[in-house]
C-alpha cells in the first residue's frame, strides 16, 4: 500500500480537490494524507492572535470571512444537494468549535484545537466528495492514532498499534483519508507535529504500515537543482539519496521538510515528490541508493545570523567550545554552521528570539560580533573528500562574492557558504552556471 500526501495548494479550491480525487481513484488501495486548504492555517493563527489579545469582535470578522470561503468551495464542489448539505452541516460544527473560544479564556491549548480545524475540514470535504461520486473511502481520524510523547517526539509504537486498529476495522476500503499535521500529545490533548506538518505525518504513517512508497504531492514537479525564483532554467533532480534530500530540505528547499526524510530512511521506504498540476511528470525519487560523482542541487536558507566569539585564551582553554555550545543549548537555539580557528569560533543561527541574552552570555568568554541578514548557500551532491574538483568548482563560482564562512567536511554531501542576503541571487546564479551549465 502507498501513502499519498497532498499539500494545501493541491486542495486549495473545489477544482483542485476534484483533480486530487481523480488522481487517487485508480483502483489501488492507499492512505491519503491531506493538509488544510492553502491559506487556512495562517487565517486560524490570525483568529487565535485576536483571541489572545481579547478582541473577540476582530476574531469573529475573520471567522465569518473564512466560513464564507469554505461555503463557496462546498457550493462548487458538490452537485448532489444531499451531499452538499451533509458537508455544510459538518462545516457548521467546525466553525461552532472555533466560535466557542471567542467567549472564554484563551490559551495555547485552545489555539491548538483551532489550528486542527483546517485539516479536519479539508479531509471532511474530500471524504464526502468521494462518497458523492460513488467511491467507498473511509475516514481514519489522525487524532485516533497519531501521538507525540512528553518530549514532543512521535510515539511510534502507539502510532503503529492504533493505526493498525483503524485499518483492520475497514480492511477492504480502497481509500483511507486522514489528516496531516494534527495529533494528540502524551496527555491526550489535541496538538500538532510542528516540524514538517503533513509531510511528517505521511512519513510516520508510511513507516507504521511499512508502505511500498510515500508520495508527496505539491505544486512543483519534484525538487529542482536550484531555486527557480532566482535562477532561470532550473531542472528537477530525478534521484536523491536520503542524506542529500535531508541536506537540501534543511537548507532551504521548500518542497520538503527535513523531518519527513528520517522515518522513511529508517524504514527503507522510497519517497517520491510529484506535481498535482502535472501528474504525468516523473518528479523526484528519494531512496537509499546514491549516484557517485555528481553534484545534485543548490539551496539557500534565509534569515541567518552569524555570531563570532574571539578569544586570545582559546588556544589552550580546555572546555571552551563546550561552554559556548551550552549557552545556545540553555536558550534552546540550534546552530546551523560552525567554523573554528585557534583564536575564535563562528556559528550561525536562524532563531534570534534569545539573541540578546546569548550575546550577553558569550561576552564572558571573549569579544563577540554579530552579522545579521545573512544567507546559507548549500551545494549538495557526492562530495566525498576523495572526489577531486567539486569543491574547487564551487569555490570558483564564488570568486566575486564576499563569503563570511565556509563549512565543508561535516558530511559527505554538503559544502555551505555564508553570504550577505543582498548577494544571494548572484551566488545562486554563479553556482548554477559553474556546476550545471
Amino acid at each position: 500500500m502507498k501513502v499519498l500526501k497532498f499539500g494545501g495548494t493541491s486542495v486549495g479550491s473545489a477544482q483542485r480537490m476534484k483533480n486530487v480525487a481523480q488522481l487517487i481513484c485508480d483502483g489501488r488501495q492507499k492512505i491519503v494524507v491531506l493538509s488544510a486548504m492553502s491559506g487556512t492555517t495562517n487565517t486560524l493563527v490570525e483568529i487565535s492572535d485576536y483571541l489572545y489579545k481579547k478582541n473577540p469582535d476582530g476574531a469573529n470578522e475573520v471567522i465569518n470571512v473564512l466560513e464564507r470561503k469554505y461555503r463557496q468551495v462546498i457550493a462548487e464542489l458538490f452537485d448532489d444537494e444531499n451531499y452538499r448539505q451533509q458537508a455544510l452541516d459538518a462545516l457548521k460544527n467546525n466553525f461552532d468549535t472555533i466560535r466557542s473560544f471567542t467567549k472564554d479564556l484563551f490559551t495555547l491549548f485552545e489555539e491548538k484545537i483551532i489550528l486542527a480545524q483546517g485539516e479536519l475540514m479539508s479531509t471532511m470535504m474530500m471524504n464526502t466528495y468521494l462518497h458523492s461520486i460513488g467511491v467507498e473511502s473511509v475516514m481514519i481520524p489522525a487524532l485516533d492514532y497519531m501521538r507525540i510523547d512528553k518530549n514532543g517526539e512521535p510515539d511510534t509504537i502507539y502510532i503503529k498499534r492504533n493505526l493498525d486498529k483503524c485499518l483492520t476495522a475497514f480492511p477492504n476500503a480502497p481509500i483511507y483519508i486522514t489528516q496531516g499535521f494534527i495529533c494528540r500529545n502524551a496527555y491526550g490533548e489535541i496538538d500538532n507535529l510542528l516540524r514538517g506538518g503533513s509531510d511528517y505525518s505521511a512519513s510516520l504513517v508510511g513507516a507504521a504500515i511499512q508502505a511500498e512508497e510515500i508520495q508527496i504531492w505539491t505544486d512543483i514537479d519534484g525538487m529542482h537543482n536550484n531555486d527557480p525564483r532566482f535562477v532561470e532554467g532550473t531542472k528537477p533532480v530525478r534521484t536523491l539519496n536520503f542524506e542529500e534530500a535531508a541536506e537540501l530540505a534543511y537548507f532551504g528547499a521548500k518542497i520538503l521538510h527535513p523531518t519527513c526524510v528520517l522515518p522513511a530512511k529508517l524504514n527503507h521506504i522510497p519517497v517520491r515528490l510529484l506535481n498535482t498540476m502535472e501528474p504525468e511528470a516523473p518528479g523526484t525519487i528519494i531512496c537509499g541508493s546514491s549516484e557517485k560523482g555528481k553534484i545534485k542541487a543548490v539551496a539557500a536558507k534565509d534569515g541567518i545570523t552569524a555570531i563570532k566569539i574571539k578569544s586570545g585564551r582559546m588556544l589552550l582553554a580546555y572546555g571552551f567550545l563546550r561552554k559556548v555550545f551550552e549557552i545556545f543549548e540553555s536558550y534552546q537555539t540550534s546552530i546551523d554552521m560552525v567554523t573554528t580557528s585557534e583564536v575564535g569560533v563562528s556559528v550561525t543561527i536562524d532563531n534570534t528570539k534569545h539573541l540578546v541574552e546569548i550575546v550577553d552570555d558569550l561576552k564572558k568568554f571573549g569579544t563577540v560580533t554579530v552579522d545579521k541578514d545573512m544567507v546559507i548557500i548549500c551545494v549538495v551532491g557526492d562530495l566525498e573528500w576523495k572526489n577531486i574538483g567539486f569543491e574547487s568548482n564551487a569555490m570558483q563560482a564564488m570568486t566575486d562574492i564576499p563569503v563570511r564562512m565556509v563549512s565543508y567536511g561535516g558530511s559527505n554531501y554538503n559544502i555551505s557558504f555564508l553570504v550577505k542576503a543582498e548577494d544571494k541571487k548572484r551566488a545562486l546564479q554563479a553556482l548554477s552556471h559553474n556546476l550545471f551549465e
